[in-house]
């Protein structure tokens, strides 16, 4: 605590370039994965069969998904809910889903084959066109956003300081989704949800940053411009380094102890605060520079009125 008392004075702004060519390279992978292998959508995207079973021990999931593969079920997702003995099996699109109580009794012949003390409470069918409205509901979400951030640090800031917000945001966003793209790990409302929070933690940092080289520029007028970026990162980089270490503290928690049900929401929201730390620093105020931010754009001019009264 006491090495953070301190301010330092690292020269950030003096690898600007290599950081802003290794986000880009980052970004274009993301973008590049996204487009030729998509994301691997979860039944709340792309449809089909959710179902709750409970155990009265303690539930083997390997073997429950071992039969429902045996059964015909292709990729059964299984996972514990809460405890060990309640279990979620979630099942891809079916051909046939126009009976959910002969669904269900097949499903409850299964699993009880192994375990007879099994209970199974009604299913939850999720039709592909619900899927797609989610997702499309869910890219108009992201759009909104973004478009009310730029609005709001345009009125708070500046439109040059606004647009580096918004190639920020969209940049922690891209790293955190062509993630899951490029690992295929499975994409759902709760890993949008994170998304969504990394959206709202990247602007938050950027914010507090943006404020600092307000001030910066306002008061050091005869520096150079990069000089003031990097005094205005170093002035806040204590506060940066608190807030994102006590917060990874938690989601660590989250994604240790919470199962593979927050499995998805805690990794997204790993990466997106490590992205999101990162490009407040060197996407957001590096571009204050690419944009050539001036004293002259963040100076409130004030008018003299000149008395003329004879």
């Amino acid at each position: 605590m006491q090495l953070l008392t301190a301010v330092p004075k690292f020269p950030f702004m003096k690898y600007r370039r290599v950081a802003l060519t290794a986000s880009a390279t980052v970004s274009l992978i993301s973008v590049l994965s996204l487009l030729i292998f998509g994301l691997n959508l979860g039944i709340d995207f792309r449809g089909g069969v959710i179902a709750e079973a409970k155990y009265s021990a303690e539930a083997n999931l390997e073997s429950i998904r071992t039969d429902l593969e045996a059964a015909g079920f292709a990729n059964p997702q299984v996972q514990t809910i809460g405890s060990t003995s309640d279990v979620l099996i979630r099942l891809p699109p079916l051909k046939d889903m126009s009976d959910p109580d002969q669904l269900r009794q097949r499903l409850l012949d299964i699993l009880s084959a192994r375990s007879p003390g099994v209970t199974l409470r009604p299913l939850d069918l999720v039709d592909g066109q619900v899927g797609a409205d989610f997702a499309v509901k869910g890219v108009v979400a992201l759009v909104i956003a973004l478009l009310l951030i730029f609005v709001y640090v345009m009125v708070r800031f500046q439109w040059k300081l606004a647009l580096g917000a918004i190639i920020a945001t969209l940049h922690d966003i891209t790293v955190v989704v062509g993630a899951f793209s490029l690992f295929r790990w499975q994409f759902d409302l709760t890993v949008l949800g994170a998304v969504l929070a990394v959206l709202g933690w990247s602007l938050n940092d950027t914010v507090v940053v943006y404020d600092r080289i307000r001030d910066n520029f306002r008061t050091m007028r005869r520096g150079a411009p990069d000089k003031i970026v990097d005094a205005a990162v170093n002035q806040t980089l204590s506060r940066t380094i608190m807030t994102g270490i006590t917060t990874l503290l938690v989601v660590v928690a989250l994604w240790l102890l919470g199962g593979d049900t927050l499995w998805g929401f805690s990794v997204a929201l790993m990466i997106g605060i490590v992205v999101g730390t990162y490009s407040s620093i060197y996407v957001a105020s590096a571009m204050a520079l690419v944009l050539k931010v001036t004293p002259a754009d963040l100076v409130v001019q004030q008018r003299k009125e000149v008395d003329e009264t004879p």
